[in-house]
């Protein structure tokens, strides 16, 4: 069987490499799946060519003179006779909006130096990820240009961004969308083109040597990927051969409340259309993980658990990861889900989604909640830091701070803390450090690590002349100690979802609003983690197991880190504890020495 075949079927994920524009003989065979069209014909260049039709709904045609950057787009007459130009759904590279035929482009030319990578990446269970989040086009912007030229290159992005990521000690980027989009506005959540990489920073190579450059320095890459829903413009997937291809025939059910237009899972093309992209972002960008936006969509009918069963999107989910975990064993799957619903993250085979990791949106609600609440009063909300691990080993989650918490009038992460600056300060540097110790891999949205007050706006850079400031360059600092903690520790990272490597000491001590936990590596060695969200000092003293001398490795109420100073050094436990006089707002890690 074909692939075509197989495409109109739903069981393929390499459409790509027959629908679309491919090179071949000396020229560029032009392919198109328009089964309602009338008649087609490809526009390329600005000259005309009628497309052959065969019996399933499939328009070709083969140029000869026809090569490598040719513009292109399909003219296609629908069932009412009325003929509309579109960009072609499977194209590898667009022209940069407002522009939006479709290029011609080799997508196999790129040679990769990323061997060693590939052969060792995994899906980082026992490893350490703490990831990156970045909208491309804002982390900086080029100065004093318009709106339309104010993006740096795919090139100029690895010159300063993979450098400022490695000295910071992340370990992962995860790029928000980077398939083709016609509005800036958007973030990339309304797609117009699912193979194409956006041309705004460049073409699909300079994509692909970012990645590269990543993963020799030893830094992986995940990208935002939407499959629930598509952009309205016409010239895209809406209603592309006259009828309704990609969506549902049925119009209370073809919409989103965002505006775009829903993927019909139900047709066998669809399945196939956005599997195989999926595939392609792993195989031809080397993608390390993709991250599923709206899962809820995929789950109930609108995203509301009190809605049906969307079992059409359940289907495509199970059918989509399973594929990909077997074809990609090192790539990892993340569900952006709010939902309880079960078994996200266990394989497909053992009645699971086939998910790698799921993030923990009550992990992040709770906190944040937390942090909001006067000092005084959080000893009544005690039990949103530490609720998190009723439910943990559920699934394997990964704990966001991500963009969705920082724009739309909530206030950017600092901003949310309830009290004076100074106290914001301390207590988003004791939340961090909450956020590094808990069980489960970590992401940070761009400009958290600053201290930013702006909410996050795309059209406007980062706030880089804060780290002028004294308390924001030394919450950068703080920032830039505790990633690399993490990554020394092996405490912290390696056995995140085994619940016999943590364990709580003090869970509910509300009266002082204090937690405490012990984490532990696979050969026993054990990090004790002591956090005082109350606004007063106070006198702690930590059970511990282990009778040597213990040393702080974190105190985030160093005076380096704009704190007081109230620090430990290195001391032994009397009578199996650790006494202790915590600073207001503040976080310690202790391991033990010999000595």
């Amino acid at each position: 069987m074909d692939i075509i075949t197989q495409f109109i079927e739903g069981r393929t994920m390499y459409a790509y490499e027959e629908l679309g524009s491919h090179i071949e003989n000396g020229g560029v065979r032009y392919t198109t799946f328009a089964p309602h069209a009338k008649s087609v014909q490809l526009i390329c260049n600005g000259d005309r060519f009628k497309m052959n039709r065969d019996d399933r709904g499939v328009w070709s045609i083969f140029l000869h003179d026809s090569g490598e950057g040719d513009i292109y787009k399909y003219a296609i007459e629908g069932p009412d006779g009325e003929i509309n130009d579109r960009a072609d759904p499977f194209a590898f590279y667009s022209e940069e909006r407002p522009k939006n035929a479709s290029i011609v482009y080799d997508i196999d030319k790129y040679e990769w130096h990323d061997e060693g990578w590939m052969k060792d990446r995994s899906k980082n269970y026992d490893r350490p990820m703490n990831i990156y989040e970045v909208q491309f086009g804002s982390w900086r912007i080029k100065p004093d240009t318009d709106e339309d030229h104010r993006f740096y290159s795919y090139d100029e992005m690895s010159e300063m961004l993979i450098p400022y990521v490695k000295d910071m000690g992340y370990t992962h980027i995860e790029l928000m969308p980077m398939t083709e989009y016609p509005f800036d506005g958007s973030w990339g959540y309304q797609v117009s083109g699912y193979f194409s990489a956006t041309s705004r920073y460049g073409s699909p190579d300079g994509l692909m040597r970012f990645i590269d450059k990543c993963h020799q320095e030893g830094i992986g890459v995940i990208l935002d990927y939407v499959p629930v829903h598509f952009v309205r413009d016409f010239y895209s997937l809406h209603i592309y051969d006259g009828g309704f291809l990609f969506e549902s025939d049925y119009e209370n059910e073809r919409y989103s409340e965002w505006n775009t237009a829903l993927f019909d899972y139900t047709k066998p093309h669809v399945l196939s259309f956005v599997k195989s992209s999926i595939n392609f972002w792993c195989e031809k960008y080397h993608v390390d993980g993709l991250r599923y936006d709206a899962v809820a969509c995929l789950l109930y009918r609108w995203g509301k658990k009190e809605n049906a069963i969307n079992d059409s999107g359940i289907w495509f989910l199970k059918n989509t990861n399973y594929d990909i975990r077997q074809a990609h064993p090192g790539v990892m799957l993340f569900a952006e889900d709010s939902t309880d619903y079960p078994k996200v993250t266990a394989p497909v085979q053992f009645g699971g989604l086939g998910f790698d990791y799921k993030w923990d949106l009550g992990f992040m609600n709770d906190t944040i909640n937390y942090i909001k609440t006067p000092a005084y009063d959080r000893r009544y909300h005690h039990n949103k830091m530490n609720f998190s691990m009723s439910y943990f080993y559920n699934d394997l989650f990964i704990l966001p701070y991500s963009h969705d918490e920082v724009v739309h009038g909530k206030k950017t992460m600092l901003d949310k803390v309830f009290g004076m600056q100074n106290e914001q300060f301390a207590t988003i540097r004791a939340l961090y450090a909450f956020q590094i110790a808990h069980p489960g891999k970590k992401l940070g949205f761009m400009g958290n690590e600053i201290g930013e007050y702006m909410e996050w706006r795309p059209y406007k850079e980062l706030g880089w002349n804060l780290l002028t400031y004294p308390l924001h360059d030394s919450l950068h600092e703080y920032i830039k100690a505790l990633n690399h903690i993490y990554l020394n520790t092996p405490a912290l990272y390696e056995c995140d979802y085994d619940p016999a490597h943590f364990r709580w000491i003090d869970a509910d001590n509300s009266n002082q609003s204090i937690f405490s936990f012990a984490r532990s590596d696979i050969n026993g060695g054990e990090v004790y983690c002591v956090f005082n969200f109350s606004g007063v000092p106070q006198t702690y003293y930590l059970k511990v197991r282990d009778m040597r001398t213990f040393e702080e490795i974190l105190c985030s109420d160093r005076d380096i880190y704009s704190g007081s100073n109230m620090t430990h050094g290195r001391r032994k436990p009397y009578g199996g504890r650790l006494a202790l006089r915590l600073a207001p707002f503040s976080a310690y890690f202790f391991r033990a020495i010999d000595g």
